[in-house]
Protein backbone atom coordinates (compact mmCIF):
# COMPACT_ATOMS: atom_id res chain seq x y z
CA UNK A 1 0.00 0.00 0.00
CA UNK A 2 2.77 2.05 0.35
CA UNK A 3 4.15 2.25 -3.03
CA UNK A 4 0.07 4.02 -3.95
CA UNK A 5 0.78 6.76 -1.12
CA UNK A 6 2.66 9.29 -3.51
CA UNK A 7 0.14 8.68 -6.58
CA UNK A 8 -3.21 9.05 -4.56
CA UNK A 9 -1.93 12.03 -3.09
CA UNK A 10 -0.81 13.81 -6.21
CA UNK A 11 -3.93 12.32 -8.39
CA UNK A 12 -5.72 13.94 -5.02
CA UNK A 13 -4.16 17.39 -5.07
CA UNK A 14 -4.60 17.20 -8.90
CA UNK A 15 -7.95 16.53 -8.72
CA UNK A 16 -8.50 19.59 -6.30
CA UNK A 17 -5.73 21.37 -8.29
CA UNK A 18 -8.76 21.48 -11.53
CA UNK A 19 -11.59 21.68 -9.75
CA UNK A 20 -10.37 25.09 -8.17
CA UNK A 21 -8.37 26.53 -11.34
CA UNK A 22 -10.76 25.38 -14.29
CA UNK A 23 -13.58 27.09 -15.47
CA UNK A 24 -16.06 24.19 -15.29
CA UNK A 25 -14.65 23.49 -11.59
CA UNK A 26 -15.31 26.92 -10.55
CA UNK A 27 -18.70 27.20 -11.78
CA UNK A 28 -19.16 23.44 -9.96
CA UNK A 29 -17.89 25.27 -6.72
CA UNK A 30 -20.36 28.51 -7.53
CA UNK A 31 -23.28 26.41 -7.41
CA UNK A 32 -22.00 24.29 -4.27
CA UNK A 33 -22.14 27.99 -2.39
CA UNK A 34 -25.19 28.50 -3.70
CA UNK A 35 -26.88 25.54 -2.76
CA UNK A 36 -25.24 24.79 0.69
CA UNK A 37 -28.43 25.98 2.53
CA UNK A 38 -30.54 23.89 0.46
CA UNK A 39 -28.33 20.62 1.94
CA UNK A 40 -29.98 20.18 5.09
CA UNK A 41 -33.60 20.08 4.02
CA UNK A 42 -33.03 17.59 1.47
CA UNK A 43 -31.12 15.60 3.97
CA UNK A 44 -34.21 16.05 6.28
CA UNK A 45 -36.38 14.79 3.61
CA UNK A 46 -33.90 11.85 2.81
CA UNK A 47 -34.17 10.62 6.38
CA UNK A 48 -37.55 11.15 6.17
CA UNK A 49 -38.34 8.67 3.22
CA UNK A 50 -35.47 6.12 4.53
CA UNK A 51 -37.23 5.52 7.90
CA UNK A 52 -40.55 5.14 6.52
CA UNK A 53 -39.38 2.71 4.23
CA UNK A 54 -37.36 0.99 7.53
CA UNK A 55 -40.62 1.10 9.12
CA UNK A 56 -42.60 -0.76 6.23
CA UNK A 57 -39.52 -3.36 6.08
CA UNK A 58 -40.10 -3.62 10.08
CA UNK A 59 -43.75 -4.63 9.72
CA UNK A 60 -43.05 -7.00 6.53
CA UNK A 61 -40.33 -8.98 8.30
CA UNK A 62 -42.91 -9.22 11.49
CA UNK A 63 -45.56 -10.37 9.27
CA UNK A 64 -42.88 -13.07 8.43
CA UNK A 65 -41.73 -13.75 11.54
CA UNK A 66 -45.43 -14.07 12.87
CA UNK A 67 -46.17 -16.57 10.15
CA UNK A 68 -42.95 -18.41 10.44
CA UNK A 69 -43.60 -18.45 14.04
CA UNK A 70 -48.14 -19.90 13.44
CA UNK A 71 -46.35 -22.30 11.06
CA UNK A 72 -43.50 -24.30 13.57
CA UNK A 73 -46.71 -24.06 16.69
CA UNK A 74 -49.06 -26.01 13.76
CA UNK A 75 -45.88 -28.87 13.21
CA UNK A 76 -45.26 -29.57 16.57
CA UNK A 77 -49.24 -29.82 17.18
Amino acid sequence: MRKWTMPLTLLGLGGLGYLVLSERGQQALRWMAENLDRGPDKFLEWNEAAQRDLDRIQVALNQVADSVEAGTFESET
